[in-house]
């Protein structure tokens, strides 16, 4: 259990990140269906509906202090991750046969906290292409 610091500021502020992520796809247009999904070891931050497509949605959050920026944290290992969770989510619910995309939120909020930047990358996984907000 976390007893504060920088650990327990870090978890608050992905879950804040988690719920920006959730609002922007909402204004999109996505229904979102779950959230922090679970399937085996593995973890999805949102998932949504986009008309028929079932959307994977994975969310980094960063500040400027740290040293990657938040849509560099999902390597060939996360994608694999997110993909092998995805699967067995699709399985669980019923959704195998619809079509699937996996986007993945980037957020980065300033060190003096007066700017916030999120960066959308649908279709992420084949080579998406980044929109900036």
């Amino acid at each position: 259990m976390k007893t504060g610091g920088r650990g327990m500021w870090r978890e608050r502020a992905a879950r804040c990140g988690e719920r920006m992520a959730e609002v922007f796809c909402s204004l999109r247009g996505y229904e979102i269906i779950d959230r922090n999904a679970r399937e085996g070891r593995g973890e999805i931050d949102l998932v949504a509906l986009d008309g028929e497509t079932v959307v994977f949605v994975e969310v980094k959050f960063r500040t400027s202090a740290d040293r990657a920026a938040p849509l560099l944290a999902v390597n060939w290992k996360k994608r694999e991750d997110v993909a092998r969770t995805a699967a067995m989510y699709l399985g669980r619910h019923g959704l195998h046969g619809r079509p699937v995309r996996f986007d993945v939120i980037g957020i980065t909020w300033g060190g003096d906290g007066t700017e916030l930047r999120l960066e959308h990358v649908p279709n992420a996984y084949p080579g998406g292409r980044r929109q900036f907000y």
